[in-house]
């Protein structure tokens, strides 16, 4: 006659072998091979050159790697410095936006004063610039009152203290255009939203996104539009008073309007020549 197992004689040697591996993973999982970092004695410039050849292979992901690795093992010196530089230059290229300002801030933070801290500047312009396509991705079908306009906010506000703090700085006369094409963009979404509520009946909305966009935005293409907007917001209003001279100020600067003979399905908006 065959011996059977007890109830509950299974459950010593499970339990054994929970407390090895338990004590195994308390010993650092001495039970699996250690990974071996091939990178282990490097220089300095090993390092950069290494994270550099990634780099120039678009390998952005390698190249952060290589980055972190030079500051981590030599976080003093012109290499530290400037691998804090290139990694946020890494990041953006990687797509990862929210990891390359957090690095043009930690660098201008540590680094006021260095000799290229300008560049950090325009780098981080150009990631917030490109945060919303640059107001590029209003060429698509999507309703541009979805957009949320705060990374060109943030674009401007940083090329503007980029031009304001460093007038002789090489990367100045660019950041002036893209800050010309912000202010454009901007107020272009102020009529835009405008032109929505006027749309939908609601006037007093209207009549103040309009007169926003022409008192913050003044002499870009978008104050034609803005002006007309007004003047319609006003009739609908019959507010005939305001209507009058929101339309003296509109034929004065605009005689040759082609609102006056299109009305809002007028040519295509000034950002399409982009």
């Amino acid at each position: 006659m065959s011996s059977r197992p007890r109830p509950g004689s299974w459950r010593l040697p499970i339990r054994r072998m929970t407390m090895v591996l338990a004590v195994a993973l308390a010993t650092g999982c001495s039970l699996l091979p250690e990974q071996i970092d091939m990178t282990a004695g490097w220089s300095a410039s090993k390092l950069y050159s290494e994270a550099k050849s990634a780099m120039n292979d678009n390998n952005w992901e390698e190249a952060v790697k290589y980055f972190q690795k030079l500051e981590s093992r030599y976080p003093y010196g012109r290499y530290a410095q400037q691998a804090q530089m290139e990694v946020a230059y890494a990041h953006w290229k990687e797509g990862d936006s929210a990891s390359a300002l957090a690095a043009c801030d930690r660098f201008i933070k540590l680094h006021p004063n260095h000799p290229h801290v300008d560049y950090m500047y325009y780098l981080k312009g150009l990631i917030t610039f490109n945060g919303d396509l640059g107001f590029m991705g209003y060429l698509n079908t999507q309703d541009q009152t979805e957009r949320d306009p705060k990374s060109a906010r943030e674009s401007f506000d940083t090329f503007k203290e980029l031009v304001q703090r460093f007038p002789n700085s090489k990367y100045t006369p660019d950041a002036i255009q893209r800050l010309n094409y912000l202010v454009n963009a901007l107020a272009a979404h102020e009529v835009h939203v405008a032109r929505y509520y006027l749309k939908r009946g609601a006037y007093v909305a209207s009549a103040n996104r309009s007169q926003y966009a022409i008192k913050q935005y003044p002499n870009t293409p978008a104050q034609e539009e803005a002006l007309f907007i007004l003047v319609a917001a006003y009739d609908k209003m019959g507010m005939e008073a305001l209507r009058a001279d929101a339309e003296r100020v509109m034929r004065l600067n605009y005689p040759n309007s082609v609102y006056y003979t299109q009305g809002l399905e007028k040519k295509k908006p000034w950002w399409q020549v982009f």
